[in-house]
């Protein structure tokens, strides 16, 4: 069986499948006209519903620019809702919380999925999802869904890295919702504490500790959550320009 991240503690460095193993030479900064035209197309390879439908049945494998234009053209699907509370999971939290991943039982991990199933039906790329389910399904012993959701799980981490170097404010990683961005960060094997605003558009997520390039945090594009908030909701977080004891800014 793969060893996991398992929800708030590394327990392993991923590795990416071959085929996404490609190095850009320069960060693919999502075009938002590109997107639209080769996932709203009909002609496309990346026409959305034959990625979704690939995506979530395993018909096909995906390469990198598909898991490109599928994370990024979810932005302009109705499903896209990054304010919605995704209580599903939650829910599988709380069953990771009371499993002994060496010794689950066949309930738990049938519950696990179920949940699963639920929650990606709000956020069908959440990498603590992804990473659930695979380990569910491979500690069930079904070898094939767990390879699946572990090659989806590094593609999407793979798409999110390939749009920046995340080191710096000019050429942020690029996400869909907030939690997306720790666990990238947590992928890799870090801690961090609570991102901050930096512009309109980007937060930077500090880690606990330097890492051992003197990495002292990432950066990350939030433009596609905000500009998908609903009016009634306010975003209140701390901001690095905050000065003479000033409020944090609110969102609107």
């Amino acid at each position: 069986m793969r060893r996991y991240i398992i929800p708030l503690a590394l327990i392993f460095a991923i590795l990416l499948p071959s085929q996404l193993m490609a190095e850009e030479t320069e960060p693919r900064v999502p075009n938002e006209d590109n997107i639209l035209r080769q996932t709203l197309s009909t002609s496309s390879p990346y026409y959305y519903t034959n990625l979704m439908l690939n995506y979530r049945n395993g018909s096909e494998p995906l390469d990198a620019d598909g898991y490109y234009y599928l994370y990024y053209g979810f932005a302009y699907q109705e499903d896209y809702r990054p304010f919605v509370e995704n209580e599903a999971l939650d829910l599988m939290l709380d069953i990771m919380a009371g499993i002994d991943p060496e010794l689950p039982t066949v309930g738990q991990l049938e519950a696990l999925i179920e949940r699963g199933i639920e929650a990606m039906e709000l956020d069908p790329f959440n990498p603590k999802v992804l990473n659930m389910m695979a380990y569910a399904y491979g500690a069930l012993g079904d070898t094939r869904r767990e390879e699946l959701y572990f090659t989806h799980l590094n593609g999407i981490l793979h798409a999110i890295e390939s749009t920046g170097t995340g080191l710096q404010e000019r050429s942020p990683w690029h996400i869909l919702m907030f939690s997306h961005a720790y666990d990238v960060i947590a992928a890799k094997g870090y801690m961090y504490n609570e991102g901050r605003i930096i512009s309109r558009t980007v937060e930077f997520v500090p880690l606990v500790r330097k890492a051992h390039d003197k990495t002292k945090g990432f950066y990350f594009d939030y433009s596609r959550v905000y500009r998908n908030k609903p009016d009634d909701v306010t975003i209140k977080r701390d901001r690095t320009w905050q000065i003479n004891n000033l409020p944090p800014r609110e969102y609107k």
